[in-house]
């Protein structure tokens, strides 16, 4: 059941925030959507899933990007899940590190306890929000998945472990090996545990070489970004797509960085990526 927080109108649709009872993460969770004209005059619209990055939550996307007026003439819902599980029940980072725990879920499944009894981001965002989303929203099962960063990480991820069930892929400067990067490292050494081969299950680069689907994907990367060579490497994931043959467009922007400006300046050529995959 979804508990409405917030709803604002925009550019003659709706941007809302809900509330609803996780069984996946077991807390309480919030989201965004913003539905365009058409889903508020009754027709059932596919979705862009945005997935955000470290330290964000639903309203870094719905208040930064822009993305609304694109998506509002294209037609297309945004539905932003958070980063994490949140609460007092939900275990963090002992010391209060940024990049781990609340706001750092790395959209996994957590194997190791404490984690794994909430920390299940990977089935929450691919299964249950959409099952949920989908049921009492007007939304179709049309769905596209993009994010930044950690979130970027996410999308490709999640793309990548469920063919089929997405028609459409992008990222904006994400974590292309996770399992070998220093964030990434750090987060799935706790989640996961020390075994680094069930770390491949959840990285981009160890991923594309056995996908059985080959989306095309859409990757933007600014110049200017301070984590390019430390935490992102999209050098990696070029290399694993030309070692597999997987369709991937790379653009490396010159002196943009890591911020919602970059995304800002790009979005709609996101928006228009997957609109063509989601709108044909």
């Amino acid at each position: 059941m979804l508990e409405l927080l917030a709803e604002n109108r925009c550019f003659g649709g709706v941007h809302r925030r809900y509330r609803h009872s996780s069984t996946a993460l077991g807390c309480p969770m919030v989201f965004a959507v913003f539905l365009p004209p058409r889903a508020l005059a009754g027709e059932a619209v596919p979705a862009l899933w945005w997935l955000s990055g470290l330290t964000c939550t639903d309203e870094n996307v719905m208040q930064k990007s822009g993305m609304q007026r694109r998506a509002a003439a294209l037609g297309l819902a945004v539905v932003a899940p958070d980063t994490s599980p949140r609460g007092p029940e939900v275990p963090t980072d002992p010391d209060g590190a940024w990049d781990f725990g609340h706001g750092a879920g790395f959209y996994v499944n957590a194997t190791e306890a404490p984690w794994s009894r909430h920390y299940r981001m990977g089935t929450y965002v691919s299964e249950e929000l959409p099952a949920l989303v989908e049921a009492e929203l007007p939304l179709t099962d049309r769905r596209g998945i993009s994010g930044h960063s950690m979130g970027g990480h996410g999308a490709l991820v999640t793309a990548l472990r469920h063919p089929g069930r997405y028609r459409s892929v992008s990222a904006f400067a994400p974590i292309c090996r996770p399992s070998a990067c220093p964030w990434g490292e750090k987060a799935f050494a706790r989640y996961l545990g020390p075994d680094r081969a069930r770390w491949q299950e959840w990285d981009a680069c160890g991923l594309i070489a056995q996908a059985s689907e080959r989306l095309p994907l859409l990757v933007d990367q600014g110049s200017a970004d301070p984590f390019l060579e430390s935490q992102l490497q999209p050098q990696a994931l070029a290399a694993a797509a030309e070692a597999a043959g997987h369709p991937l467009t790379l653009r490396l922007l010159d002196g943009y960085d890591h911020s919602y400006f970059f995304i800002a300046s790009f979005i709609d050529d996101h928006l228009d990526h997957h609109a063509a995959a989601l709108l044909a």
